[in-house]
């Protein structure tokens, strides 16, 4: 089992910065990946960004260029930092850590970009 605690999430104006922090805990091996999801209010949960114990990132088209995703492997520990924040990025952030064709979830912390 795997356990993710997440921290960061707020209340934030337009075009702020927010970082979102994920510890992963328990049965930790690599190669694995841990990425950001998000689900805004009445949409589909959607990748924000992910990146492999190798240090391969991917992002979603929307965030590009505004945020950054890293990893520190010896903590286990994945980072977003979110700059440029826009009203469309209100949602609930959800750490995720995906192995074997195995996905845990963290529970999810509220991102509010709002004036």
């Amino acid at each position: 089992q795997v356990q993710l605690v997440e921290s960061g999430g707020g209340l934030v104006q337009p075009g702020g910065s927010l970082r979102l922090s994920c510890a992963a805990s328990g049965s930790i091996f690599r190669p694995n990946a841990m990425g950001w999801y998000r689900q805004a209010p009445g949409k589909e949960r959607e990748l924000v960004a992910a990146i492999t114990s190798g240090f391969t990132t991917n992002y979603a088209d929307s965030v590009k260029g505004r945020f950054t995703i890293s990893r520190d492997n010896a903590k286990n520990t994945v980072y977003l930092q979110m700059n440029s924040l826009k009203p469309e990025d209100t949602a609930i952030y959800y750490c995720n850590y995906h192995i074997f064709s195995m996905d845990y979830w963290g529970q999810g912390t509220q991102v509010t970009i709002s004036s």
